[in-house]
């Protein structure tokens, strides 16, 4: 059996992290995408993410089916991995949980209030009412939670493998 590296088990734990805030991503992704489709489902939404995913892009019949839900929340995991990406880049070091939260406020006023010129079929921010206003902030919040004490905890315990490396 060959020996590694320091320097090579270092750059493979690397490489865990990123894999595992990938993976991180898009759990999150399916997981609060079903959790949106639900609460739409229980009227404690008046948007689904099928509205921002799928509908504002395809006008098929087939989205008002299951296979909508299903493909809206294999998109949703694949987008999540972009927002994993970026938390990832710029606030991975960052231990406590509060990062994660604003990091989910800033997503949730990106997408339903700057974005919300591209999907212009979608009711206004401002006309929703206010179930679906604490609703979807919360949604979001606990998202931005996920993801981002999931990646600042798994970047931590990734420094403390690299110490022991090093040590040995």
């Amino acid at each position: 059996m060959r020996r590694m590296s320091k320097k090579q088990k270092i750059k493979d734990n690397e490489e865990s992290i990123l894999k595992k805030s990938m993976y991180t991503g898009f759990v999150g992704g399916v997981l609060f995408s079903l959790l949106g489709s639900a609460m739409y489902y229980f009227n404690f939404l008046e948007v689904t993410p099928k509205f921002y995913l799928l509908t504002s892009w395809v006008s098929a019949e087939w989205t008002d089916t299951w296979l909508g839900v299903l493909f809206t929340t294999i998109l949703a995991g694949v987008v999540s991995l972009l927002t994993a990406y970026l938390y990832y880049l710029i606030l991975k070091k960052i231990k406590y949980m509060w990062a994660g939260m604003i990091y989910g406020f800033i997503l949730w006023v990106i997408l339903f209030i700057l974005f919300h010129p591209i999907f212009s079929d979608i009711p206004a921010v401002m006309e929703w009412s206010i179930n679906t206003w604490i609703t979807t902030i919360c949604l979001f919040i606990l998202y931005g939670t996920f993801i981002g004490y999931s990646i600042s905890y798994d970047y931590m315990d990734s420094m403390q493998t690299e110490d022991i490396i090093e040590k040995s």
